[in-house]
């Protein structure tokens, strides 16, 4: 048997659209195998194509226009001690993109450096928007870059919002990556490998919060099972 959400998948279309529903409603693997009479292994390999398709949906949207936010942070382990610097230790660095009231865009960075960010930025958002960021060395010359306006909030002098300008701030990035890292300690023991599906998952739910998940969600699939 074949069902339309995902090649040589011996689930029904019901059963399988079932899994769908439980995923968006945010339960666990365990309760959904409870709730679906599947075992544990099954609901696993079910939820992880899931979040591969999850991954390919978001790494293949438009780049973002309008007024952006960026920001780089660390997940993982508390810093060692003696270790500085930015993303000291054994963190994931992770490089994020937010279009104010819309998306956001994360990217697995291997490390916060100048190159390597704005090709990332260069690719993912239009010459015609106006970014703002904290005061990270990185961000530099970003008009030079063909940005239309470039503002930044000094976080090293506790400067959260401009005085002179209360659009200047990073605070929906931020807020995001409190909500991200708060979801992802929930998952004890997250292999290193399994993380980008679960941050992009982070991605994926925000970026629906005004929509109907379920129902984009089964295009989604549909549309991978047939390409």
């Amino acid at each position: 048997m074949s069902n339309r959400y995902q090649k040589r998948s011996r689930i029904s279309d019901k059963k399988y659209r079932e899994i769908v529903r439980y995923f968006c409603e945010d339960l666990t693997a365990t309760q959904i195998a409870n709730l679906t009479g599947l075992n544990r292994k099954t609901i696993n390999e079910v939820l992880t194509y899931i979040r591969s398709c999850i991954v390919r949906y978001c790494d293949a949207t438009s780049p973002l226009s309008g007024e952006i936010e960026i920001d780089e942070s660390y997940f993982g382990p508390r810093r060692v001690r003696g270790v500085r610097g930015r993303g000291a230790g054994k963190k994931i660095i992770v490089f994020g993109l937010l279009k104010r009231g819309d998306k956001v865009y994360t990217q697995i960075v291997k490390n916060a450096s100048r190159d390597v960010l704005k090709q990332i930025i260069q690719e993912r958002i239009t010459g015609d928007s106006t970014v703002y960021s904290d005061g990270w060395k990185a961000y530099d010359g970003l008009v030079d870059w063909g940005y239309k306006q470039h503002f930044r909030v000094n976080h090293g002098k506790n400067e959260f919002v401009s005085h002179a300008n209360p659009r200047n701030h990073i605070n929906g990035i931020e807020n995001f990556w409190g909500v991200a890292k708060v979801r992802l300690a929930k998952l004890r023991g997250l292999r290193h490998d399994r993380f980008y599906l679960h941050l992009k998952e982070c991605e994926f739910r925000y970026n629906m919060r005004h929509n109907d998940m379920y129902t984009e969600l089964l295009k989604i699939l549909r549309k991978e099972r047939q390409d």
